[in-house]
């Protein structure tokens, strides 16, 4: 079939890098936003790659441009599954800020009620678009606990000076 993807390498996720012959899909070519540089991407686990996304914070209907990045991590997922790796996908939800209490607050409604009626619609659009779920979508609601102590231990051994 024509525009079609080169089969995965028996060999598993490794795949060929310039001046390599291998035969397989070429390099997955990432830009790193640490070097500033497009690089060869190397998962820190071999064959394993932990994919964290930002979700979205539901107080109101989605968008074009949340569709753009969730499509484009769809793509992304399905991408690194093809090429053989085990991916661990989360996709969180930030579902108690500021402008959740004020919107449930003006509509007279419970913030969680808000938050998990956009939730809810959000991942109606997300099945539209024929993205892939995730392996995990925590909600922040459900880690505050956890939250609080990684701030704490952060502050408290001055770990933020080298954010």
């Amino acid at each position: 079939m024509a525009g079609s993807c080169p089969a995965p390498s028996p060999e598993g996720p490794s795949a060929a890098v310039e001046g390599d012959h291998q035969k397989g899909p070429p390099a997955l070519m990432l830009f790193d936003t640490r070097t500033k540089k497009t690089e060869v991407f190397r998962p820190l686990v071999e064959g394993k790659v932990g994919m964290y996304v930002c979700g979205v914070t539901p107080y109101d209907f989605s968008h074009v441009g949340h569709a753009r990045a969730y499509v484009s991590f769809d793509v992304l997922y399905r991408y690194l599954k093809f090429l053989g790796y085990e991916v661990e996908y989360v996709r969180n939800f930030t579902d108690i800020d500021d402008k959740i209490i004020r919107r449930a607050n003006e509509a007279g409604e419970t913030a969680s009620s808000l938050s998990n009626r956009f939730i809810n619609e959000f991942l109606h659009d997300i099945v539209e678009l024929q993205c892939l779920p995730p392996t995990r979508e925590p909600r922040v609601t459900q880690h505050i606990k956890q939250i609080i102590d990684l701030i704490t231990k952060v502050c408290s051994t001055n770990m933020w000076e080298k954010l």
